[in-house]
């Protein structure tokens, strides 16, 4: 049943994100109308065969947007999450392994960096420098970093006693061969699973950021600007804001499934 139930969401989450990935894809070699192109004539036309998602105020294609939009919302979340593993993660195993007061230091700054509310850290990043992809990124990699630190100093600790550790200590490995070689396979299930969770929670940390006007800026689009500037006419054009929701939503349920997956399938 645990094999059949980490299979099922591994499954439902790759068709999602293979779906998604698959349109951004497509958008860097074709998309069915420029992704700015106004035309007054069409303001508002509700999805048919010519415009699949619709048009809106400015009588630009909505499909052609989001193409264009998801490159943008995927690009940050990948340059986020990689980053802040890769920084979270060296952090993590180096502190859990030698303790003392490394591991004092770094925790206590993880914890102030954690008390920061996410928007109140993108708003005084914007405000020290220019507000755009960018800033979004720094922003976005400085409130992921603790999670990181935290996922793997705990799996440190909790590998770092064994016996095989041990065992490599009296024949003279290095610091280095142990926290990589040893240490590090044991903990990466639980990395990898972290990681593809944070894809989801990145994805909906750029749409926030975005939506708030924080991320990026005009004339590129975004889901979250594009859900941020269809509140006008809401109700006149309810499509508008569906279409880039949806996307959020279908992206963000892709990933966290796909993670669920592999972390049920590392505990079965």
């Amino acid at each position: 049943m645990r094999s059949e139930a980490w299979q099922g969401d591994f499954k439902i989450g790759l068709v999602l994100a293979g779906i998604v990935v698959s349109m951004v894809l497509v958008s860097l070699f074709y998309t069915p109308y420029d992704y700015n192109e106004m035309d007054p004539r069409v303001r508002f036309i509700p999805p048919g065969l010519r415009h699949p998602m619709g048009t809106d105020n400015f009588g630009r294609d909505v499909f052609s947007r989001i193409m264009i939009g998801g490159r943008y919302t995927l690009l940050v979340s990948l340059v986020t999450v990689l980053g802040s593993v890769v920084i979270g993660a060296s952090l993590g195993l180096v502190t859990g392994y030698l303790g003392g007061i490394c591991n004092e230091l770094v925790m206590r700054l993880m914890d102030a960096i954690s008390s920061f509310p996410g928007i109140l850290l993108a708003l005084v990043m914007v405000a020290l420098m220019k507000n755009g992809l960018f800033t979004l990124i720094i922003a976005l990699l400085i409130l992921f970093i603790p999670s990181y630190v935290r996922i793997m100093r705990s799996g440190m600790l909790q590998y770092k006693t064994r016996d095989f550790v041990k065992i490599a200590e009296i024949m003279g490995a290095s610091h280095f061969r142990i926290i990589f070689v040893h240490l590090l396979p044991n903990i990466a299930s639980s990395l990898l699973s972290a990681t593809v969770l944070g894809l989801s929670n990145a994805i909906l940390a750029e749409a926030t950021m975005s939506y708030l006007g924080l991320g990026i800026q005009p004339p590129v689009p975004s889901w979250g600007r594009m859900l941020s500037e269809s509140q006008s006419f809401l109700f006149n054009a309810p499509w508008c804001a569906l279409m880039p929701g949806i996307m959020i939503m279908v992206t963000v349920i892709a990933f966290h499934y796909i993670g669920e997956g592999i972390r049920k399938r590392s505990e079965a």
